[in-house]
């Protein structure tokens, strides 16, 4: 091969090269400043670590991201915020059942986020929030907000399909966000400063909150509590009221635990009674009202 077109060849590979590394360099721009800001938090993070750590220049860095403030952005839109349509679209295609739906939506949040370093960055946005006003409303907008809405949409699908108790929606957003945040939390704050007697298993750990939360939300259908040791039935909390079990000293009568005749007269049975009946007539077989 002629000198020149050997030359002439290895300038062309060259320059292919490096315009793939030119293609490359905003992603691997992004990795180092999502690892760097989530193990040393938004403040504290240096234009020039980053560029360090992606193997560039502190004046490269800025050819792609004006500041320091839009390569957060820009980190969040890579690992969070733009999968939103992606999670739209599967919520909008499931055909199962909603509890089946909010087990999956969690399970693949954790799969596509919770196992991954951007976790982090709800710790950091968490504690560095009222320091920087401006990246705490872009977080609103692109994060809270959708996430929210995609709940939202979750929720209302079960109440809607009679599958979950009519509740107020806004507070049972936080009432499935709630137990997500401390596992985020946990995972980029004590966990892995304690010892393995407290280590967590995110899957478990998942798996036993979507089953508090269904028993606390479904329909009547759903079977009730075990009764405690004196085969008596506990109070429960359920849509924000105490719902008076027999048995327990909440009824105007004195029934016991037997379903025995009392000096009132009062035939209270000991199982549990049903959302329709004190529906229907307002009132316990005892004729006793229950408590608000």
């Amino acid at each position: 091969m002629p000198l020149s077109k050997f030359i002439c060849n290895a300038k062309t590979a060259v320059h292919a090269k490096r315009e793939r590394r030119k293609e490359a360099r905003p992603g691997e721009l992004l990795e180092a400043a999502l690892e760097l800001f989530v193990e040393k938090g938004f403040a504290a993070t240096r234009a020039e670590e980053v560029a360090r750590l992606a193997g560039v220049s502190k004046g490269t860095l800025f050819l792609y991201f004006s500041s320091k403030e839009e390569l957060f952005k820009a980190v969040v839109r890579e690992n969070i915020s733009g999968r939103f349509p992606e999670w739209n679209a599967e919520f909008a295609a499931f055909t199962g059942s909603t509890p089946d739906l909010l087990r999956y939506c969690l399970k693949v949040w954790w799969e596509r986020v919770g196992a991954t370093k951007a976790s982090g960055i709800t710790k950091l946005m968490t504690s560095e929030a009222s320091n920087f006003p401006e990246l705490a409303e872009f977080y609103r907008h692109e994060v809270i907000e959708p996430g929210h809405e995609l709940i939202r949409r979750i929720l209302q699908r079960g109440v809607d399909r009679g599958e979950f108790r009519s509740m107020d929606i806004t507070c049972g957003v936080y009432t499935v966000m709630a137990p997500m945040m401390f596992l985020m939390t946990w995972k980029h704050s004590f966990g892995p400063c304690l010892g393995d007697g407290s280590v967590i298993d995110p899957e478990a750990f998942i798996a036993q909150q979507v089953d508090t939360l269904l028993h606390g939300i479904c329909t009547s259908t759903a079977p009730p509590p075990p009764p405690n040791e004196q085969g008596q039935y506990e109070t429960l909390v359920e849509m924000g009221r105490d719902r008076p079990r027999c048995g327990r000293g909440r009824h105007h009568c004195s029934a016991n635990t037997e379903g025995t005749q009392t000096a009132k007269g009062c035939a209270h049975r000991t199982d549990r009674p049903t959302d329709t009946e004190r529906d229907r007539a307002g009132r316990h077989r005892c004729g006793a009202r229950p408590s608000p």
